[in-house]
């Protein structure tokens, strides 16, 4: 099956003699006693891979353990950027670190017809195909508007079949297939027909299958205007893009916002944290 990564479009590659254990214990002496080694920690972090980092964090787990809580905001975004395969290495991460499954997590913290939608796409079972089926984007947007627009009420289980298992590439050919349809486009009718956090997932779902890289430039954005930083949002994209499109995302920031995604973090952070951004960022272009 096709991927939908093509070429390195990262800033990040493979660290040279990289070793985990090395790595694992010089993280532990950079964040032990009194005060915090930070250049220790930037040298490292910004310097491996994600794959590497993993390799590190197996290290690093064995004595000392790991563990964070997320919110529907970052479930939304992590479930609805990565492909089928990143998210069976999630799913396989998440249950080596944590010591159990994603899906149960998800089931237990959620509910309704987002939890239906978040399962199906922690599954994995979106098709990563590149190719694109005219008649069936006919068939998918039609489906779609009399599970919505043409009707008493709503099926939101056509809904959740649909956006959570074609590919991108089917979904962009479904959507304008939609409006030929409709006369609406399709992000008009989940907002009048959806609500709360299924609603949320279901418009990401649709940014990102229409452009990934600005999606993701929007959720930079908003992390880093108005009062105060969202560290976390800022520190998930920053990183988990570093290998696979952030040259793309910088692109997407500036033509939206006029200005540099490394001057937004330049202006909107400081000290070592900064220094460890605009590493990863990699270029004021």
């Amino acid at each position: 099956m096709a991927s939908v990564w093509v070429g390195h479009r990262g800033t990040i590659r493979d660290y040279p003699g990289f070793s985990p254990s090395v790595d694992a214990e010089a993280i532990r002496k950079a964040i032990r006693g009194i005060g915090t080694d930070e250049k220790a920690l930037i040298s490292i972090l910004t310097e491996r891979t994600n794959a590497q980092r993993q390799l590190i964090v197996r290290e690093y787990q064995a004595a000392y353990g790991k563990g964070a809580g997320t919110s529907e905001h970052a479930l939304i975004e992590i479930l609805a950027t990565r492909t089928s395969r990143q998210m069976k290495e999630v799913s396989r991460a998440y249950y080596t670190v944590y010591k159990k499954s994603l899906g149960d997590d998800v089931s237990s913290e959620t509910s309704g017809d987002f939890r239906k939608a978040l399962l199906t796409l922690a599954d994995g079972r979106r098709d990563e195909s590149l190719k694109v089926d005219e008649l069936l984007a006919k068939k998918d947007a039609q489906i779609l508007y009399n599970a919505g627009e043409n009707r008493w009420g709503t099926d939101e289980d056509k809904f959740t079949e649909i956006l959570c298992l074609r590919s991108f590439p089917q979904l962009k050919l479904t959507f304008d297939e939609y409006r030929n349809i409709s006369q609406k486009d399709i992000e008009d009718s989940i907002k009048g027909e959806l609500s709360g956090h299924f609603e949320d997932l279901l418009l990401a779902i649709v940014h990102c299958a229409r452009n990934m890289p600005a999606f993701l430039a929007e959720r930079l954005h908003q992390a880093l205007k108005g009062a105060g930083t969202d560290e976390f949002t800022l520190n998930r994209i920053m990183v988990s893009r570093s290998e696979m499109d952030l040259l793309d995302i910088r692109a997407e920031f500036k033509k939206q916002y006029g200005y540099s995604l490394y001057s937004a973090i330049k202006s909107d952070t400081s000290g070592d944290y900064e220094v460890t951004l605009l590493k990863i960022c990699g270029g004021d272009d």
